[in-house]
């Protein structure tokens, strides 16, 4: 079944003096790995034990659906053509990542809050490399999405779903500081997503600064969700308007074709 257009609707939104954009976008790159810990091999049966389950039948283990291929993962990603006008392909990665996100958090705050930030400038929510990765623009207000399919095991992303959940008592409120010195303040809250995949958490953080007298936030919504033995995140953020409505219609699309891969490739088999 062909997946449903959503389109976004413009409307008018304040705009940021260009002197506050160019002051605020200024920043350094970095980059971040998160290793993962191989599978624990099976001890072998010692003789007492096979002597003592003779005669006894067992069924076998079920078989653990193999990963996506890298066809399959690019296959299930989001495309600015199921967003519609005025999304577009991205021009390479926002410049306020930079200078919202590589930040250290003031002296007495919970590592997680550090742990979280990390994991958004990264693009890494879910710890593993992207199996897939897709980034759109909207050009109209100026936000950007990255959609990504990840090769992490189920248990692993239900563990940092669990995790995720605790981000918004854990960190509320903090304070950060950007590489040029420069104080914010970071709120997160809990976000609602729709009934999509099999678990789900969002995310909503809110980064501040003041410049010369004027407040200026990144909005950023997060997504991770799990599919079966699949799972995505998304992000959706700006420095002006971010709908909540094109995360939702997103993260809803993204869950329905992922499932309709894994679909896809059982029948193949």
């Amino acid at each position: 079944m062909a997946p449903t257009t959503t389109r976004t609707r413009r409307t008018t939104r304040r705009t940021t003096p260009a002197a506050l954009a160019t002051a605020v976008l200024l920043g350094a790159a970095a980059c971040s790995a998160i290793k993962v810990d191989p599978e624990r091999p099976t001890a072998p049966s010692s003789p007492a034990s096979v002597s003592s389950a003779a005669g006894v039948s067992r069924s076998p283990a079920p078989a653990t659906p193999p990963a996506l291929t890298a066809a399959q993962a690019q296959a299930a990603l989001i495309t600015w053509t199921d967003l519609g006008e005025p999304w577009a392909p991205t021009q390479g990665a926002a410049a306020w990542r930079d200078a919202f996100l590589k930040v250290r958090v003031a002296h007495g705050t919970a590592p997680d809050c550090q742990r979280l930030l990390d994991a958004l400038y990264a693009d890494e929510l879910l710890g593993a490399p992207a199996r897939a990765v897709v980034g759109l623009d909207d050009t109209y207000h100026k936000a950007q999405l990255r959609y990504q399919v990840t090769a992490q095991r189920p248990a692993a992303v239900d563990r940092t779903l669990r995790w995720l959940r605790t981000l918004p008592g854990r960190c509320a409120t903090f304070a950060a500081t950007s590489a040029n010195g420069t104080l914010q303040q970071v709120e997160v809250a809990g976000a609602a997503l729709p009934e999509a995949g099999d678990a789900r958490q969002g995310l909503r953080v809110t980064s501040t600064i003041e410049y010369q007298g004027e407040p200026v936030s990144l909005t950023l919504d997060v997504a991770a969700v799990r599919v079966g033995q699949d799972a995505f995140t998304l992000t959706n953020g700006g420095l002006g308007d971010v709908y909540s409505e094109v995360t939702a219609a997103a993260v809803q699309l993204g869950a329905e074709r992922l499932a309709a891969v894994r679909k896809q490739g059982r029948v193949l088999v």
